[in-house]
Order: C-alpha cells, then sequence, then structure tokens
C-alpha cells in the first residue's frame, strides 16, 4: 500500500528490474486526472526523491510505464509524434486510471476494478458505488 503517488514508482521499478534487463523511460511519466486529460502531479514510473503527494481519497492517475528491452533513452520520428527507443529495442507501454476513495482504490480502465490482476499482490479493489 502507498502512502505517497511516487511510491508506485518504485515498485514497478522494482517489479521490471525483477524480470530482467530492461530500460524504463524517464522522459514520460504518468499524470493526474481530472477535468483535464494531463494534470499534475505527475506520477513516475521509477525511483525519484520526490516521493509526491499523498494518496488520499480523491486522488485519481494514470499509470503508464514505459518499457523497453533496451536503453531508456529515446528520439522522436520526423512526424513529429512516434516515440521509439534511441537503440532500436522493442518497447512496450501501456496504461490504467486508477481512482483513490474514502474505502479503496478502483481501476477505472478495468472492467472488474483491477480485482483479478492485482489479487497477487495482496490488494483488493474497492467498487465506487
Amino acid at each position: 500500500k502507498a502512502e505517497r503517488l511516487n511510491e508506485v514508482g518504485a515498485a514497478i521499478e522494482d517489479y521490471i528490474d525483477a524480470q530482467g534487463k530492461y530500460g524504463i523511460l524517464e522522459d514520460y511519466v504518468g499524470h493526474g486526472i481530472g477535468r483535464n486529460m494531463h494534470e499534475e502531479p505527475p506520477v513516475y514510473h521509477f525511483r525519484t526523491k520526490d516521493l509526491g503527494p499523498k494518496v488520499t481519497p480523491g486522488l485519481a492517475v494514470a499509470i503508464e510505464p514505459m518499457v523497453t528491452a533496451g536503453s531508456n533513452k529515446t528520439k522522436i520520428l520526423a512526424d513529429g509524434w512516434t516515440v521509439v527507443s534511441k537503440d532500436s529495442s522493442d518497447a512496450s507501454h501501456w496504461e490504467h486510471s486508477v481512482a483513490v476513495h474514502e474505502r479503496g482504490i478502483w481501476v477505472l480502465t478495468e472492467l472488474d476494478g483491477g480485482t483479478k490482476k492485482l489479487k497477487p499482490f495482496g490488494i483488493s479493489p474497492v467498487a465506487l458505488d
């Protein structure tokens, strides 16, 4: 259970490191979700000194790590949009939005609130209703 938002980044980094030698992009981070798509606070997917805000009810964030099979350095292609790993290694990006409420958390981007996938980690999401 994270008390500060960027403890999530430390957990992601530990998990990715345990899988093998992979890069976690540092130039792209998750973000708050509110009235606009990309809001404060930033959500780091790696260990930082800045622990971020306290995880309290009302916090809604997009957690979206980008992991490469090589370097964590990137480049943007000529179209000005496409991001690739600088060493041309394979990469993966996925995103989930999570809401924190008075009774727990709910993964907004999973039909079951994340229950099935979080169970192995000892996390039991609680429905918003």
